[in-house]
């Protein structure tokens, strides 16, 4: 065999082997890339599934709340009104009929108002800003605690299932305030940071030390549920400073 020979054996199999060398390269990217089509498929699936998961439980415990506050509503409201309209028609006194009639009204008023609040289409409604008002409201008016909303930015609106996940933690986050943090203040204000758009709850209450670890999951859960709607949850604490939510708002596609 002669040199030119030798020299093109060696040329044909260095040629078949970065060949084959590149093929296998190609086929590994192939396999790697279509795992992660797999691996990003199934992460897409599990996150609409705790989407999904997250608005059932929302929905539940909104509505085991609603039935609760009619349940009382019925009873310590409505029953009573009933009573008082039941007393004017049984009474032989001039004018108490048309007496039990206002008061038959007002029940008519009062029960329509407890229908409304069974169906979550309240949710598609009301704004947020109107919802964060009428949460302060509640709360100053119950004598607990002095409030204050300030509005920087308006806010745009999400659909339903976001809303809903959002006024849940709003709520959840006021509640912790008035259970745990015995505040003499509660302020909400929504901001802009850069192209985020935040609500920014801040009580002055006693506060506590963020570094030790919670018994509860109450602050993770909040935290999940701001992700499952692609917002986020943030938390700052000192003893004896109060305590600082901020809500990063999911972006909004126009």
């Amino acid at each position: 065999m002669s040199d030119q020979e030798g020299q093109l054996i060696t040329i044909i199999i260095s040629g078949i082997f970065f060949a084959g060398l590149m093929s296998t390269f190609v086929i590994a990217i192939v396999v790697l890339h279509r795992q992660r089509q797999v691996q990003n498929r199934q992460k897409i699936d599990f996150l609409k599934s705790e989407y999904e998961k997250t608005l059932l439980n929302i929905e539940n415990e909104i509505q085991q709340e609603t039935l609760t506050y009619i349940g009382r509503e019925l009873h310590d409201n409505v029953g009573q009104l009933l009573s008082v309209a039941k007393l004017n028609f049984s009474s032989q006194k001039p004018g108490k009929h048309i007496e039990g009639i206002e008061v038959l009204n007002q029940v008519i008023h009062e029960v329509r108002n407890l229908s409304k609040k069974l169906n979550l289409d309240w949710v598609e409604l009301i704004t947020i800003e109107e919802f964060l008002t009428q949460q302060l409201n509640k709360i100053r008016d119950t004598g607990f605690c002095e409030t204050l909303l300030e509005s920087d930015v308006i806010l745009e609106e999400l659909n339903k299932e976001q809303k809903l996940v959002l006024i849940r933690v709003i709520q959840e986050s006021l509640n912790n305030a008035i259970k745990h943090a015995y505040p003499d203040r509660i302020e909400i204000r929504t901001i802009q940071q850069g192209a985020d758009k935040k609500i920014q709850i801040k009580d002055y209450g006693i506060g506590f030390d963020t570094a030790v670890q919670s018994t509860g999951s109450g602050m993770y859960n909040l935290k999940k549920r701001m992700e499952t709607i692609g917002g986020k949850f943030e938390l700052k604490s000192e003893i004896g400073q109060g305590t600082e939510i901020n809500l990063t708002l999911p972006q909004v596609n126009n």
